[in-house]
């Protein structure tokens, strides 16, 4: 796979849809959320045979939204953010839809039923190592070894993957539930990571007003060993009261940087307070994480809030910033409708999460109804760059 430099005065030229990575995993992440979602609202809601034997339906959904949509988003993301960090030129054209198509196939035999499952296992793990090597090369050529944590996440995902589909085939014993937890938490882990880093700097930037948050080194690195110590101890320890005191000591972490974090001209822009408040559902996330240990309180809720609250805010907030300022537009006056299709996602998880809390004689339509609302928030977020996704960049450079 050739990956050529830079070059300022080159325009790319062909189609915009791959004239950079963001642009047809954003999209690619955008219309999958949706058919997905609707296919799982069907099996879920209205009894809809998917022809998925040898796993359950729910590992079908978990699996498809963490290695189909949020690992595409990731891939985007990357093939966008190590072009920037490393000056080097990241794929583009054919070699970029060919790692297009590697994800794409995948989600597609992987619905397929059983006798697809070993063959989607090695499009999708042909997809994450193209990946993996295509940012690698960038960044082991200029040397920013800093770089590297995020490429060996990438790695461990992959890996959760592969264990993933050994476990479906009845060669590892607990491969799916390694491979889905373990991508759940791996993408959580790369959210706080990639999050902790842009995140002090998107707000001091982005308000509008000279403003300095509180971001401790000290509270950073805390987080991060308790996080690779929960990580260890939920996936392999099988050691629940271990899990739940890490995962309420990474509650109160990372409550504490959030509050550093805050300030109140977050909440006039809608890219920074979804942004920030997707960081609270992860919080809110080990919370109840901690609670389903002390209080038998369902770990599904703190898995939805991780997933729908946390994954799926920050990665529509994030995917809507990167897009409008790699097409040459200003961030700080996204499209109107932005507001909304975050507000709808936002209200999604609350009901996904939080109402049942406190009503669970109706959770099947509490499930049905934020399956709804995440449905129409990315169809609005679809429609809304679509145009921007497709065409080139409106002041005429490369990207």
């Amino acid at each position: 796979m050739q990956i050529h430099e830079h070059n300022p005065d080159n325009k790319t030229t062909g189609l915009a849809l791959l004239n950079l990575g963001f642009r047809v995993f954003f999209l690619g992440a955008g219309l999958f959320s949706i058919l997905s979602i609707l296919l799982w609202s069907a099996v879920y809601i209205f009894k809809i045979s998917l022809p998925v034997h040898s796993i359950t339906i729910f590992q079908w959904h978990a699996h498809e939204m963490i290695y189909g949509y949020s690992v595409a988003v990731i891939a985007g993301f990357l093939l966008t953010a190590v072009k920037n960090w490393t000056g080097v030129q990241t794929v583009t054209g054919k070699p970029l839809l060919l790692i297009f198509s590697l994800w794409a196939i995948a989600r597609l035999l992987f619905s397929s039923g059983i006798s697809s499952f070993a063959i989607a296992g090695i499009f999708d793990v042909l997809f994450l190592l193209s990946v993996i090597l295509s940012i690698s090369h960038p960044i082991i050529k200029v040397k920013q070894w800093k770089q590297l944590p995020i490429v060996f996440i990438l790695v461990l995902l992959m890996t959760g993957n592969i264990f993933f589909y050994l476990g479906v085939l009845d060669v590892v014993n607990n491969g799916i539930i390694w491979g889905i937890y373990g991508g759940l938490y791996l993408v959580i882990g790369m959210v706080l990571t990639m999050g902790g880093r842009v995140i002090p700097f998107f707000i001091e930037r982005g308000v509008g007003y000279p403003v300095k948050v509180i971001d401790s080194r000290w509270i950073n690195i805390t987080s991060h060993i308790l996080f690779l110590v929960f990580f260890v101890s939920a996936l392999f320890l099988n050691n629940p009261a271990l899990s739940a005191y890490l995962a309420l000591g990474l509650f109160l972490v990372n409550a504490i940087k959030l509050i550093g974090w805050h300030t109140h001209g977050i909440w006039k822009k809608s890219l920074l307070w979804s942004i920030y408040l997707a960081f609270w559902f992860i919080c809110f996330g080990f919370l109840l994480f901690a609670s389903h240990h002390f209080f038998g309180i369902s770990k599904f809720l703190a898995i939805h809030a991780f997933a729908v609250g946390g994954i799926g805010l920050v990665t529509m907030g994030m995917m809507s910033r990167v897009a409008l300022g790699h097409t040459g537009r200003n961030i700080e006056t996204p499209h109107k409708s932005v507001a909304y299709a975050l507000g709808i996602l936002l209200l999604a998880a609350i009901v996904r999460v939080i109402v049942p809390l406190f009503d669970s004689t109706h959770y099947i339509f509490w499930i049905g109804l934020s399956q709804a609302l995440w449905i129409v928030s990315f169809l609005m977020f679809t429609i809304i760059y679509l145009p921007i996704l497709s065409k080139p960049r409106i002041d005429g450079q490369p990207g």
